[in-house]
C-alpha cells in the first residue's frame, strides 16, 4: 500500500491558536457568570464552536440559560474576538518543524489536505504564508457532526482523491485521534494524552518525513504479516 496523502489538523500542529482560543471563549464566558482555567480548555481543542460553547455553559451550569438565538450571538462574539486576536500571527508562528515537513511532502509527490473544524482555516493559512502547500482544505463548513466523528477526516480523503487507508492523519486533540483512527487512516498524536493514535510524539520538533515513512512502512508490514 502507497502512502498518498497526509492530513494535518490545524490548531496544535501546523500553529498553535490554543491560547487565543481560551482568551476569546474567557471573554464571552466571564460576561455570563462562567469562569475556567487553561486545563478546561484542553476540554475544547479539535470541537466546533457550538460544541465548545454547550461544554462551556454545562461547566458553568446554565446550559438551559440561552435559547439558539443567545447561543448563536454568545458564538459570534467569541469568534469576532478571535478573528482580532489573528492579527498576532505572522509567517514566524508556525511550529517548529512544519513548514519543512511541508516542504518534504510536496517533493515526495504526496498530497496534503487539512482537516480543521476551525471556519477561520484558510484565513489562516495565507497569514502563515502556506496556503499553496495544501491540495485540499476541509473546514468546518463541510461538514454536520464534529469530531471525534470521522466526517471531517473522510471529507479531507475525499477532496484529495484518496481512500482513507491510503492517508495518515495528524492531530494534537483526542477528539481528533478518534476521527482519524475511525475514518481508517493511520494516526499520529502530538503531545501527552494520545496513547490511542498509532504514532504518539511529543512535539512537532519530531514529526519529520522520515518518520513518517517509518511509520507507514512499520504499519504495511505489519498488516501484510
Amino acid at each position: 500500500m502507497t502512502l498518498n496523502a497526509v492530513i494535518f489538523d490545524l490548531d496544535g500542529v501546523i500553529t498553535d491558536t490554543a491560547h487565543l482560543h481560551f482568551l476569546a471563549w474567557r471573554e464571552v464566558a466571564m460576561e455570563i457568570g462562567i469562569t475556567f482555567d487553561e486545563a478546561f480548555n484542553e476540554q475544547l481543542k479539535g470541537i466546533s464552536r457550538m460544541d465548545s460553547l454547550q461544554r462551556i455553559l454545562r461547566h458553568g451550569g446554565k446550559e438551559g440559560a440561552f435559547d439558539h438565538k443567545q447561543r448563536m450571538a454568545l458564538a459570534v462574539k467569541k469568534n469576532e474576538l478571535y478573528v482580532q486576536s489573528l492579527a498576532s500571527l505572522t509567517q514566524a508562528s508556525l511550529l517548529p518543524g512544519i513548514r519543512e515537513l511541508l516542504m518534504e511532502i510536496r517533493r515526495a509527490n504526496v498530497k496534503i489536505g487539512l482537516a480543521s473544524v476551525s471556519l477561520n482555516a484558510p484565513r489562516i493559512l495565507h497569514t502563515l504564508g502556506i496556503h499553496a502547500a495544501f491540495d485540499f482544505c476541509a473546514d468546518a463548513s463541510r461538514i454536520a457532526r464534529s469530531k471525534p466523528d470521522p466526517e471531517i477526516f473522510l471529507a479531507a480523503c475525499a477532496g484529495l482523491h484518496v481512500r482513507p487507508d491510503e492517508a495518515i492523519g495528524i492531530e494534537d486533540a483526542s477528539a481528533g485521534v478518534e476521527a482519524i483512527n475511525a475514518a481508517g487512516m493511520l494516526s499520529v498524536g502530538i503531545g501527552p494524552g494520545l496513547g490511542h493514535a498509532g504514532l504518539q510524539l511529543h512535539s512537532t520538533r519530531e514529526l519529520t518525513w522520515e518518520c513518517l515513512t517509518d511509520f507507514w512502512t512499520s504499519r504495511t508490514v505489519l498488516k501484510r504479516n
